[in-house]
């Protein structure tokens, strides 16, 4: 397993150990034992979600917030996706940043996300699915999200025609409004 961090601390790219033959191909996508030795983290998932997606769907940017926060193992077993990660963690001097990495059923590329980040993609493939393991259970309470197109935090999505927003999605607030309401955000 290759690990590599991007330009967020605390945002991990793994990259599992694939084994191919005549017969096609074999990974462990995940053991708790080696994630914790190739990461120094230690997870523990108590729920697994799958997104089924078509190209220039954008799903996010989410977040749940404490008591029910999430951290995330992300990754495509089919197709394709542009993945972001925003960082809401007021103390962080990377506050209002994002990072992004192409995922895909073909690179096999994972994303590791801690709590105090919101997320989201766009599906670039055709069909797009996209499985994740989550440290919390999904909370509506907790449940929060961002603009996908907020201008002051600028991520450059891969994309020249308007993308498919939930109504949600596309109702939500920019991160500067939630941060001026003092609320909704990680310490």
């Amino acid at each position: 397993m290759k690990v590599s961090a991007l330009d967020l601390d605390g945002i991990l790219v793994i990259e599992p150990d694939v084994f191919e033959d005549d017969r096609g191909s074999f990974s462990e996508t995940y053991s708790k034992r080696n994630f914790a030795d190739a990461t120094g983290i230690d997870p523990t998932f108590v729920q697994e979600n799958q997104s089924t997606s078509r190209a220039g769907v954008v799903r996010g940017l989410h977040y749940q917030l404490p008591p029910s926060a999430q951290g995330k193992l992300l990754r495509v077993v089919r197709g394709e996706i542009f993945d972001t990660v925003v960082d809401l963690r007021k103390s962080s001097s990377t506050f209002g940043r994002w990072t992004a990495t192409t995922l895909s059923s073909d690179n096999q590329k994972q994303i590791w996300i801690p709590e105090g980040f919101a997320h989201g993609f766009l599906a670039l493939s055709e069909i797009a699915i996209a499985i994740y393991l989550t440290t919390d259970f999904y909370s509506n309470e907790h449940e929060r999200c961002i603009a996908w197109n907020d201008p002051d935090i600028g991520i450059e999505w891969p994309t020249t025609v308007d993308p498919t927003v939930s109504a949600k999605d596309s109702n939500a607030p920019d991160l500067s409004v939630v941060a001026k309401a003092g609320q909704h955000l990680f310490d």
